[in-house]
C-alpha cells in the first residue's frame, strides 16, 4: 500500500481525501461534478498472505487513464523518469489532438497520461 500511495500521491500529485486512520486510501484524481470527485481508491488486498499478481494476464485491471494539464505533461514525464520508471510514448487510438504517454504503477497497472496537444491547435 505504501508504494502505491507514494506513486499516486507523491509522483502523480493526487490528494489524499480520506482520514489518515482509514486503511483504504481515497485520492482525488479530478474535480468531478456535483460534489463527487473523480477518485482512485487504494484498497489493501483482503488476503495479506498472497501476493497480487504482476502478470497482466492474471489480473482484471491493467489500465487507467488520466487527463493531464498541457503545462504539466512534460514535467510529469520527467518526475517518473527521475524515479527510474519507464515512460512509454504512444498515439491515442481514439482521441485526436492529444499527447499520450504510459507508465506502470508499482502493481504493474498501466497508467495512461493524456494531455491536449497545444501544437496541433495552431
Amino acid at each position: 500500500m505504501d508504494v502505491a500511495l507514494h506513486f499516486y500521491r507523491d509522483l502523480f500529485g493526487l490528494d489524499v481525501i480520506s482520514p489518515a486512520e482509514l486503511p483504504i486510501k481515497f485520492l482525488r484524481a479530478g474535480e468531478g461534478a456535483t460534489g463527487v470527485p473523480e477518485m482512485i481508491v487504494l484498497v489493501p488486498h483482503p488476503d495479506s498472505s498472497s501476493a497480487f499478481p504482476r502478470e497482466k494476464a492474471k489480473r482484471v485491471l491493467h489500465h487507467l487513464a488520466f487527463r493531464v494539464e498541457a503545462g504539466e505533461y512534460e514535467a510529469l514525464q520527467d518526475t517518473f523518469r527521475a524515479q527510474g520508471l519507464e515512460v512509454r510514448s504512444g498515439i491515442h487510438p481514439v482521441l485526436k489532438g492529444v499527447r499520450t504517454f504510459y507508465v506502470d504503477d508499482p502493481d504493474g497497472n498501466e497508467c495512461e497520461c493524456i494531455s491536449p496537444d497545444l501544437s496541433s491547435a495552431q
